[in-house]
């Protein structure tokens, strides 16, 4: 047993001294000390002793048990230290070596011209207002005047969710002019931006969902002079002074009189191009008076009150604002056309 105890001993000093790494190291101990271990196994001898040589193998067993606890420490210890060490060579960082760029998002072209439409406004003594995308027919077309039969309401230009045409998404944000008329004191001053949606087709100036600025003046003695003249000054305040603009007769059945307004197309100057279809102008937004069934119906009262509302194509904004020769453009998130703004 003496031999085999030395024997242990320098075996696992010899195999402690060469391990590599700590799963070896780890390896060795269960192999030497573990329960199963080599060392463990001689122990089990000692039942076969006599008296006088138990006590003697018990001292020369615990001391090689000892001697081996003590270089696996100190191994363990070599091995940990030579592990950090080659760690920290691995995840050394050269505070000198420029860092990596970071890029830094834009904003969107659309988002600034509606930051811009904003201030206008605001600068005007308007209210910005917010509004369900999903709306009601009461909202977006009978409070409205758009009674049923009305073109806008048949289902190839409208998104509805139901079979009885009563919940849909909004197809403009004119609701919102009905909301503010319903919970706001007069006299009333407000834009609403927003989503809308309807079923046109994609090309240079369409989009099925795009998005609006509604407005509204509502007080006593407003008339169709202060309509062109606010709208004159907010497209000369985007687009710069001298901006040409002109106003056509419409018919929309939420106002009377009613007009749409257009910008000289920024593309060709007036000449016609495809972004303005050949016409030299581009539509920016329908106006005109508020209608007095439309008053009406809200609970004010058209002998005492009047007022002019107006919708205009964001995304057009957009375009005269930029220089843009496509919608398509904007909704398509090209990094080389974002980059630019």
């Amino acid at each position: 047993m003496k031999e085999q105890l030395s024997k242990i001993r320098t075996e696992a000093l010899a195999a402690f001294s060469s391990a590599q790494t700590a799963a070896e190291l780890d390896a060795l101990r269960v192999q030497y000390l573990g329960k199963k271990g080599e060392l463990t196994a001689v122990l089990k001898q000692m039942g076969r002793l006599s008296a006088e040589e138990r006590p003697v193998m018990g001292q020369m067993a615990n001391e090689v048990r000892t001697v081996l606890e003590q270089a696996l420490e100190k191994t363990g210890a070599r091995l940990e230290e030579a592990a950090l060490e080659e760690r920290l060579k691995a995840e050394t960082v050269d505070v000198t070596v420029p860092g990596k760029a970071q890029k830094i998002g834009r904003k969107h072209p659309m988002y600034i011209a509606l930051d811009e439409i904003k201030d206008i406004f605001v600068g005007m003594g308007f209210t910005v207002l917010d509004g369900p995308e999903i709306e009601l027919a009461t909202y977006n077309f009978d409070k409205l005047n758009a009674e049923e039969g009305h073109p806008s309401r048949d289902w190839s230009d409208t998104f509805y969710f139901d079979k009885d045409s009563r919940v849909m998404l909004r197809s403009q944000t004119s609701p919102m002019q009905v909301r503010a008329m319903e919970t706001m004191e007069l006299p009333i001053r407000i834009i609403a931006p927003g989503r809308v949606y309807r079923k046109d087709e994609v090309d240079a100036t369409h989009s099925p969902m795009f998005h609006q600025v509604e407005g509204m003046v509502i007080d006593k003695g407003v008339t169709m002079a202060d309509l062109k003249g606010t709208l004159n000054t907010v497209i000369e305040k985007l687009y710069g002074e001298g901006t040409v603009t002109r106003f056509r007769p419409h018919h929309f059945p939420f106002t009377e009189p009613s007009c749409e307004m257009d910008i000289q197309c920024h593309k060709c100057g007036g000449r016609g191009c495809p972004t303005c279809k050949g016409e030299g102008w581009i539509e920016v937004l329908g106006a005109g008076m508020i209608h007095p069934n439309v008053l009406r119906m809200s609970g004010i009262d058209p002998e005492e009150y009047s007022g002019w509302a107006f919708g205009m194509g964001l995304e057009r904004m957009a375009m005269g604002r930029f220089k843009i020769a496509d919608l398509r453009l904007i909704f398509e998130n090209d990094v080389r056309f974002l980059e630019q703004f």
